[in-house]
Formats: structure tokens, C-alpha cells, sequence
């Protein structure tokens, strides 16, 4: 996984920025139903989507949670007063805190099954009774959009998605939470150039290619090969899935 107190400075401009952080937020704020009076945004970064949906809805409090002093001090700036250094799968808030949780771009980069159950677990616990939890679903697949970049990464090892949609939301299910919605936003500016996504490739994003790495060198030299190497590719289609706590 990313250093994420390193990649804080640079988090935003390298993943689409602004645009990127707006059309999530739009599709995040379509999942919450407008009587909302407050809303967790767990692993909420550098707070760029947390203010988006702070803004969008003056009468919603909104409180962004992140593990990364580097990102949470990045959020702070955006939020005064509004975001707390947590753990998601240890939230420190009581039971029934929230109307509403989000969770965006977090799911995927949990290394461990039990992290994902532990996540959805605590997020569950949180909300009230009538509470909806929206999160990303799918990031990795919604990346593969068809190019020859994806052409030339296809035969690539992978793992078994953590944020896989139908494993969501069956650990929605164990905790109370019914799946009430569905929504898609476009990753602007995050389509893969071969040379972007080289450089990628190297500096270890890819979890199953490690940096210097034999294989990840031949992948490497593969996208290398493509022409309009700066060309970005279509940008990704990424997935959200809302549920609503029974009781």
C-alpha cells in the first residue's frame, strides 16, 4: 500500500483534482436523503469530496475521520474543526451517531478480508436506525475501460477485489444494512496514459507487481511500447452502492 503521509501533498493534483472531487460528491450527495442532519465521511483524505458535501448541504454537519496525519492535516484545512485522526475500523464515536456514513475510495485498498468486514461493521454501527452508508464499490475493475493499455495489463496477476460488489454487500447484509441504491460518476482526469501508468507500474500501485520486479518490468516495457504514450486513455466509470440500516 501507498504511503499515504508521503502521497498527501500530491494526492489530489495526481487523481483528477477538483473536477474529480466534484462529480463524486454529486453522486455521494443523490444516495443521501435530504433530511440528513449529519454525515461521517470515513477515510475522508484531504477532505477535497468531505467539503464538497459539506458545502453542497449547509444544514447537513458533515465530520471527516482519516488514519493519515498527512491527510487529515491536508483535510483540516478544508473543514476547521470538523475532522478527527481515526482508525475506520475502530471509529471513535458511539453507537447511532450519524444519519449518514460515506466511505470513498477506501474499501479497495484494504489488504485483509476481515479489514473490509471490519470497516462495514463499524460503519453499520455508527448510523442510526434509517441511516444510509454509501461507499465505492468495483475500483479496480472500473479502471479497465477497454484500451490497449488494459490490452497489454490483462494478462497481469491480480487479487480478488476487497470492494467487490457483491461481497459488500453481503457484509452490508450481516450487520442490517439493505441495499436501497446504486450510482456511477465519471473518474475525471484519471484515464491511463501508457507512460502514466508505466511509471505506475514502478512505484508499486499495481499490488501485484512489485517495484523492480522482473515482471513488472516486462509489463512495463509492454505499455512502453504503445504509441501516444502521454495520450490519456477514456477515464474510469466508478460504482456506488447505498444501503439503509433496518430497525
Amino acid at each position: 500500500m501507498l504511503d499515504y503521509d508521503k502521497e498527501a501533498d500530491v494526492y489530489d493534483s495526481s487523481r483528477g483534482g477538483e473536477p474529480r472531487a466534484a462529480a463524486a460528491a454529486e453522486a455521494v450527495l443523490g444516495l443521501i436523503p435530504d433530511g440528513a442532519r449529519n454525515l461521517l465521511d470515513v477515510a475522508c483524505g484531504t477532505g477535497i469530496v468531505t467539503r464538497r458535501l459539506a458545502a453542497a448541504r449547509p444544514a447537513l454537519r458533515v465530520t471527516g475521520a482519516d488514519l493519515t496525519y498527512g491527510m487529515a492535516r491536508m483535510a483540516v484545512a478544508r473543514l476547521p474543526g470538523a475532522v478527527v485522526l481515526a482508525d475506520s475500523r475502530r471509529l471513535p464515536f458511539p453507537d447511532g451517531t450519524f444519519d449518514a456514513v460515506t466511505s470513498v475510495w477506501l474499501l479497495h485498498l484494504l489488504d485483509r478480508g476481515d479489514d473490509v468486514a471490519a470497516v462495514v461493521a463499524e460503519c453499520a454501527r455508527v448510523l442510526r436506525p434509517g441511516g444510509v452508508y454509501v461507499t465505492t464499490v468495483d475500483k479496480a475493475a472500473s479502471h479497465d475501460v477497454g484500451s490497449d493499455i488494459d490490452a497489454v495489463l490483462e494478462p497481469r496477476p491480480r487479487r480478488a477485489a476487497p470492494d467487490a460488489a457483491d461481497r459488500v454487500g453481503s457484509l452490508a447484509a450481516e450487520h442490517g444494512l439493505d441495499l436501497i441504491g446504486a450510482a456511477g460518476f465519471t473518474g475525471l482526469g484519471q484515464g491511463r496514459s501508457p507512460r502514466g501508468t508505466a511509471a505506475d507500474l514502478r512505484r508499486g500501485w499495481f499490488t501485484r507487481l512489485p517495484p523492480g520486479d522482473p515482471l513488472t518490468e516486462r509489463f512495463a516495457a509492454g505499455l512502453e511500447t504503445l504509441p501516444d504514450p502521454d495520450r490519456r486513455r477514456p477515464d474510469p466509470v466508478f460504482g456506488l452502492r447505498a444501503f439503509r440500516k433496518s430497525g
